[in-house]
């Protein structure tokens, strides 16, 4: 039987994970390499990653999840989003360009096997890349959505703005969300270079600088025929899935921070007249600095697999073909992200900080750009504010509040994407 028409009879394009770690790494790592060497003269000079992306692309990145048969590597979320965090540690920006990608492909493969999913899978297939985003920069929540889907002439059309629009400057299909004429929620896939589209480098943030996340505007532009979606029917561990995304890149950054700080000390060759021995590098409180925040960026990955693991177990609930919304494997991948979410930003922005203890005045040279680490984390990290999840999980903890419904922003109790 053919592969698309063998699909056709599962629930979902999922398929149980076939990658081996070490292919992976083999692929992936030499690429990794290539992309750190040109980290600090991006970020000094605000340079686009565009080549470098595409060399990702090329490679498979944005293919990871797929199964093989489908021409993906078939790798797990706990492969991919380890991935994610080495290419963090290597360049942040250019590992959020993948966020908005990632979740699409995430929603395709969730999604009932169809004639869509088989044109999206080509495309994939062909290097499509996506970017986009549902944010729009009124205050407002999902109801409020102004952004408008209209139909004429069998062709429907979308009209509205949209802010932290990620990766769209590296994309050929923008992913957003709007509102029909009933006042149904849509995400709309609108090909990039058409009329009626216009990206904005607006981003005004102080970190992760080069991820294309400032503004969209759409003026009458066209939807693709395969690429109108319910938004209530999308992939429901989504908004665990963007936030895995923003926690993989954090462990990432807080590895490289270390990593940096560790050959700048063995570097230094003057010590104060406080320390402990003539040689920095000597010297047990500025050891001490480095052992401790090492042991925060184990506490980072730790929580980052750990949470991974779960988030596996939703898509494998789905694959198997169980309710996955309101389920038990949700609900705990729910927590699970939850609690990670507070180890690996307390652990990021610990390690980005107190590097600087190890390292003295010669720490903050711009030739070293120590503080790009500390800027991308710090942006990052105020994405989905930490505080309301202590809150959420202390009322899970006494009260059994599942804080899974919290998460949905269709269900009228979520906090959005």
């Amino acid at each position: 039987m053919p592969a698309a028409q063998d699909a056709r009879t599962a629930v979902s394009w999922l398929s149980p994970p076939t990658a081996v770690d070490a292919e992976l790494s083999d692929r992936f790592h030499p690429l990794f390499a290539q992309i750190k060497e040109g980290n600090r003269d991006r970020e000094r000079e605000r340079i686009f990653a565009h080549e470098q992306v595409r060399w990702l692309i090329d490679a498979g990145f944005s293919r990871l999840r797929i199964p093989e048969r489908h021409g993906g590597s078939g790798a797990s979320l706990q492969q991919a989003f380890r991935l994610l965090a080495e290419l963090g540690a290597a360049d942040a920006n250019i590992a959020h360009v993948f966020r908005n990608h990632w979740a699409f492909v995430e929603d395709r493969l969730y999604s009932p096997p169809d004639e869509a999913g088989e044109v999206w899978l080509e495309r994939f297939r062909a290097g499509d890349f996506v970017g986009g985003g549902w944010t729009e920069a009124n205050g407002g929540k999902f109801s409020d959505m102004r952004t408008r889907l209209s139909t004429r002439a069998g062709a429907t059309y979308i009209t509205g703005a949209k802010f932290y629009a990620t990766g769209s400057l590296y994309a050929d299909w923008l992913d957003v969300i709007g509102v029909d004429e009933s006042g149904t929620a849509l995400t709309a896939l609108v090909r990039r270079d058409q009329p009626g589209v216009e990206l904005i480098d607006d981003w005004p943030g102080f970190g992760q600088r080069t991820t294309a996340s400032g503004s969209a505007r759409y003026d009458q532009a066209e939807v693709d025929r395969f690429g109108l979606f319910p938004a209530a029917e999308r992939f429901p561990y989504q908004g665990l899935f963007y936030q895995t995304s923003l926690l993989a890149i954090l462990a990432g950054i807080a590895r490289a921070a270390w990593s940096e700080a560790i050959e700048a000390l063995k570097q230094r060759r003057r010590n104060y007249p406080l320390g402990l021995d003539e040689v920095p590098a000597r010297d047990a409180q500025l050891l001490q600095v480095i052992g401790r925040l090492g042991a925060q960026v184990f506490q980072a990955d730790a929580a980052l697999q750990a949470q991974t693991a779960a988030l596996d177990e939703v898509a494998e609930a789905r694959r198997a073909g169980a309710d996955v919304r309101g389920g038990e494997a949700l609900r705990t991948a729910t927590v699970r992200t939850a609690e990670a979410q507070l180890v690996i930003i307390d652990a990021a922005l610990a390690v980005t900080n107190e590097v600087f203890d190890a390292l003295g005045a010669s720490g903050t040279s711009e030739a070293v750009l120590l503080d790009r680490h500390w800027r991308n984390a710090r942006t990052l990290a105020s994405h989905n504010p930490r505080i309301y999840k202590e809150r959420v999980l202390g009322d899970w903890y006494v009260n059994g509040t599942d804080p899974s419904v919290r998460e949905d922003p269709f269900s009228g109790g979520g906090q959005g994407v």
